[in-house]
């Protein structure tokens, strides 16, 4: 009777363990599966080498508030869009999804296309993650905005070449209080997610505030003030100026045609900041 007891309650001990090594497999394939999910596989029949990669961070002026018309629309054939499901689709404005019922035209395609003009052999994807009303410290390393914009730039690296990050922010900065150490909180910023993609040299180009501002947010020209000095204190920095660029009216946000133009702007300054005796140029 005793051999019987124990010869059950060592069944039982066997069927006990072979449950939990069953729910640690189900577990370990479903993680498996996940990342397979959330890895955003690149369009079809684009090579790695050729998929050039570019993240565009930041607050409203980058995700684009601009008027938005029929043809703004319409597919760009050559450029790519990682949309909020992780999957790349043919980008139109607009890119960013940060507030769906105000989104309009921004900067990215018009960068997009002046690229291509210059390295035809390419596919641009872009990876927006702006947040409109931002300020830089909710930008700062292990913060939301920085880890989820950190996960998308990862995403991009494992089917394209990261070439650059585009960065437009500073509007909910231009106060007594937080303007005079907004170049040093920005240069920062870039370090932090310059080492954390383990790309030291990735190219960063920082848009000018719009002057149109000035009247009403005198510290505007203390924040492009640091962003022209951040190209001396770090490499592959360049600056997207704002002269001219004209707003919407509301003092705040430019207009549909201003952000095409600043567009093919910051495109020019990564060219000019990646094509002067450097590796890595956006031609490669």
């Amino acid at each position: 009777m005793m051999a019987d007891r124990d010869s059950f309650r060592r069944r039982l001990m066997l069927r006990g363990l072979l449950s939990a090594l069953l729910s640690c497999c189900v577990v370990a394939a479903t993680s498996s599966e996940c990342v397979a999910e959330n890895a955003a596989s690149a369009p079809s029949g684009v090579a790695k080498e050729n998929f050039h990669i570019y993240v565009l961070l930041g607050q409203s002026n980058m995700a684009g508030r601009g008027k938005m018309t029929a043809m703004d629309r319409q597919p760009v054939d050559g450029v790519y869009m990682l949309d909020a499901n992780n999957k790349w689709q043919l980008a139109a404005h607009p890119l960013h999804f940060d507030k769906p019922s105000i989104t309009g035209v921004g900067l990215g395609i018009n960068f997009a296309q002046t690229i291509l003009d210059i390295a035809p052999h390419a596919t641009i994807g872009l990876i927006p993650c702006a947040v409109g009303g931002t300020r830089l410290d909710q930008w700062s390393r292990g913060g939301k905005l920085y880890n989820a914009s950190l996960a998308r730039a990862r995403l991009g690296q494992q089917v394209g070449e990261l070439k650059g990050v585009l960065w437009h922010q500073g509007e909910s900065d231009s106060t007594d209080k937080l303007a005079p150490t907004y170049g040093t909180r920005l240069a920062q910023f870039i370090d932090d997610f310059r080492r954390d993609l383990e790309q030291p040299a990735l190219p960063f180009v920082v848009g000018e505030l719009g002057h149109f501002r000035r009247d009403a947010h005198p510290q505007t020209d203390e924040i492009n003030r640091q962003l022209h000095a951040l190209p001396s204190a770090l490499p592959r920095v360049a600056v997207a100026s704002a002269a001219g660029l004209e707003d919407q009216g509301d003092k705040t946000h430019f207009d549909a045609d201003s952000l095409k133009t600043f567009g093919r702007r910051y495109a020019e300054a990564i060219i000019e900041s990646t094509s002067s005796g450097h590796s890595g140029s956006i031609n490669d």
